[in-house]
């Protein structure tokens, strides 16, 4: 299938929400790809500044999810998530990938205007969907404030100054959590849904339980973004497969069972997210 825009996965994933998922090896884009495929839902694969760094580059990394993506029946779209830089953008908009999420939110807020609408204009001119941030999501690099919350009269006013296509919002969510505790401001939510323009993105969802984030799709979150909870279920799976044989060796014999627990994992939140649920 043609890798898809974000735009059209959001249209898609109505009256769910779009699930987004990290990755960082081919095993992940592997595993997300095939669940998508399970499960008859659209997907994205995102690509985040931090695992560019670890690749040492974006173009190794992004051209196999970008191939992953073409040869899978599945509704799937390539994101670059959390770039910091208008190189970093331009160069995946190179590549190929039509979706980006730029985060000037460690600048002040004019200076996050001017940088963010630079780029959403940059971007617009080449048929590019732009995420941005507003309001510091808790746990990112240690840099924000746990109980940072978006203002909505302000999230109204950063849409309309830089034209961004969706905007990740601070609700109560946390980068990076291990324990799935985090409880969602869901009247927030609803106010934010209600007042800004464009789609509202949850950052830090690995840490959210089931039941706060089928709460949050139901108050009007339209992304939902996963990171953590893949990299937890994998390791889990290659320490339980090393464990059980001390001279395996061969990374297929335990990265293999760590792509089926991250297939299962994404299943899971795919299905969790396919539309409006009852309290």
């Amino acid at each position: 299938m043609t890798v898809l825009s974000l735009s059209e996965l959001l249209s898609a994933a109505r009256p769910g929400g779009l699930a987004a998922f990290n990755v960082i090896a081919l095993e992940h884009a592997e595993a997300i790809a095939d669940a998508a495929q399970a499960a008859d839902r659209p997907a994205v694969l995102q690509i985040s500044e931090n695992t560019v760094r670890y690749h040492g580059g974006l173009k190794a990394i992004a051209r196999a999810c970008l191939e992953v993506a073409k040869e899978s029946p599945a509704a799937l779209a390539v994101h670059l998530d959390h770039a910091t830089s208008h190189e970093l953008v331009r160069e995946a908009v190179e590549i190929g990938i039509r979706s980006v999420m730029y985060d000037g939110s460690a600048l002040d807020y004019a200076a996050n205007i001017e940088a963010t609408a630079r780029i959403a204009r940059w971007c617009h001119e080449r048929g590019v969907h732009v995420e941005a941030e507003l309001g510091e999501v808790g746990g990112k690099d240690g840099a924000h404030a746990a109980g940072a919350r978006t203002d909505p009269d302000e999230a109204v006013a950063f849409v309309a100054a830089t034209g961004v296509d969706a905007l990740a919002v601070a609700v109560g969510s946390s980068h990076a959590m291990h324990s799935r505790d985090a409880r969602l401001d869901e009247e927030l939510i609803g106010r934010l849904a209600a007042k800004v323009p464009v789609p509202l993105v949850l950052h830090g969802s690995s840490g959210v339980p089931d039941a706060g984030l089928r709460a949050a799709v139901r108050q009007g979150m339209a992304k939902i973004n996963i990171a953590t909870r893949l990299n937890i279920v994998l390791a889990e799976a290659v320490r339980v497969a090393l464990a059980a044989d001390p001279e395996l060796s061969d990374p297929r014999r335990y990265l293999g069972p760590g792509r089926t627990a991250v297939r299962a994992e994404v299943e899971h939140f795919l299905r969790l997210l396919t539309g409006p649920h009852t309290p």
